[in-house]
Formats: C-alpha cells, sequence, structure tokens
C-alpha cells in the first residue's frame, strides 16, 4: 500500500506490540499511530498476503533504518455493521513522526520488478480513521513467548474526563495488579499495555485513551477466566469509574503479523 497518501495534510492507527514483543523498549518511545481499515471480506485474503509480502518486508527495512521501531496488523474478530466498520489496524511507532515518510514507504528498492498494483492495498481497502496515540504502561507474563503467547488483542476504548489521569492510576493500579495475576496464572491473559490519545480529541471522538489485553488463542480472549482467590485492586478501579464518562467498548484483533526493533 502507498503509505505517504495518508500523510498528504497529516502526518501519516496494543498495541499491541514489541507492545507485542517487548513495548517497553519500542512503543513507550516516539508516536504510535493506530490506521482503521476497512477491507471487504471478499478482498481479506488478497490484502493479507499483499500486507505480509511486501510491507511487512519495508516496515522491517525501515525498522532497520532506524525510521520505525514497531509495525503490526490486526484483523477483526467479529463486528458490528461488518459491511461498513472497519476490521483492520495497523500500528506503527515511529522515533520522528516528521520522519519523509515517503522514503519511510517507499517499496520500490526492495522489490525494484514488481509493478505498484500487484504490491499496493489502497485499491482493495477505506481508510477510515488514524490516531495519534502515546503509548504508556506495559506488563506481560514472566518468560513470554511472543509468537506462542500473543495471537489475540483486546482493544479497549475508554473515554474519561481526565485521560492523563485515567492512564496514570491504570498504570500504577491495574499494571502490578494484572502482571502478579498474570505470573501467578490467576488469569488467561499474557499481557496488559495501555496508551493516551494525542489526536483527534474533543468532537465526535468518543474516546481518548486506549488499554489492550494480549492472549494466546480466541477462546482466552473471548472468555475472561479470573482464579476464586483474586483480589482485584478495588481503590484503584473505584477511582477510574470516578472519572470514566461511559463503559469502555472492546474488540477483538487476530494478531497477524509483528515486526519489531526488538
Amino acid at each position: 500500500m502507498k503509505r505517504k497518501i495518508y500523510f498528504k495534510g497529516l502526518p501519516v492507527l496494543f498495541f499491541v506490540f514489541a507492545l507485542i514483543l517487548n513495548p517497553g523498549n519500542s512503543l513507550a518511545q516516539g508516536i504510535t499511530t493506530y490506521q482503521y481499515r476497512h477491507v471487504a471480506p471478499d478482498k481479506m485474503d488478497e490484502f493479507v498476503k499483499r500486507e505480509t509480502t511486501y510491507w511487512s518486508k519495508v516496515a522491517r527495512k525501515a525498522i532497520d533504518n532506524g525510521k520505525l521501531t514497531f509495525w503490526a496488523l490486526f484483523v477483526k474478530v467479529g463486528a458490528l455493521d461488518e459491511q461498513n466498520s472497519p476490521n483492520v489496524i495497523f500500528v506503527n511507532t515511529y522515533p520522528d513522526i516528521d520522519e519523509n515518510m515517503g522514503d519511510v514507504w517507499n517499496p520500490t528498492k526492495l522489490f525494484p520488478g514488481v509493478p505498484m498494483n500487484k504490491i499496493s492495498t489502497d485499491e482493495i481497502s477505506t481508510t477510515t480513521a488514524l490516531i495519534f496515540v502515546k503509548s504508556g504502561g506495559w506488563q506481560q507474563i514472566a518468560n513470554a513467548n511472543p509468537e506462542k503467547d500473543f495471537k489475540y488483542v483486546k482493544m479497549n476504548y475508554h473515554n474519561s474526563t481526565n485521560p492523563s489521569s485515567f492512564n496514570s492510576i491504570e498504570v500504577n493500579n491495574w499494571g502490578p495488579f494484572i502482571k502478579e495475576a498474570m505470573d501467578n496464572k490467576q488469569t488467561d491473559q499474557k499481557a496488559w499495555g495501555n496508551a493516551l490519545v494525542l489526536s483527534p480529541n474533543g468532537g465526535q471522538m468518543k474516546y481518548n485513551c486506549l488499554s489492550y489485553d494480549l492472549y494466546a488463542n480466541l477462546n482466552d480472549a473471548l472468555v475472561e477466566n479470573w482464579s476464586s482467590d483474586t483480589k482485584f485492586p478495588i481503590t484503584g478501579l473505584d477511582s477510574l469509574q470516578k472519572i470514566s464518562l461511559n463503559p469502555p467498548i472492546s474488540f477483538i484483533y487476530r494478531i497477524v503479523k509483528v515486526e519489531s526493533k526488538n
């Protein structure tokens, strides 16, 4: 896909993901974009093929050149209004958001003999939103194996009266709790992280914070099981509820491909 066209007029979407692979060292640095797309079901196989065959390698080259630290492709599992709602997320983390994106996303040097119409995914997808975020907390199970443990991600969209405080309360309360719960096998969850939405905000935006829960399989993502001896951080949860404008909205995505600095 010709990424550079999404930067016209706007410097152009856990994870995840190393938000998925080691987010503490990648997503916590720079600015992350979440680019949301709609892909028709009958075009999804071709879309994924082109992204994993060509664009993941373009991302890998950009990471090796220091122009990118993280790239990921997620495909939604289940949907409302399936014919119109976004069903794909690209997650990109840039050390310098003012980088020349035409250089970052130029596939011609890697694939000089392949016509652009065989590489591009622009014509078989529609971009529905582009969100800029700053990643915050991250916790993962001890001795995590990303390829095995990080297969699905539940994206949680929060709307708060004070997004900075909301994320700080999560980092200071939920972060240590979920780390201990994962290590003690009180939950099937394998990792957790959160982020602050930088732009857009106000107006029609229905959320200003993100959190993401990672799982090894779809069943665990769908059915959250907690051990009966789990002691939740009630004080922190009460503080979050007081500044929450409404319950979070959640969607589950399959993690298709990740390229990371680490």
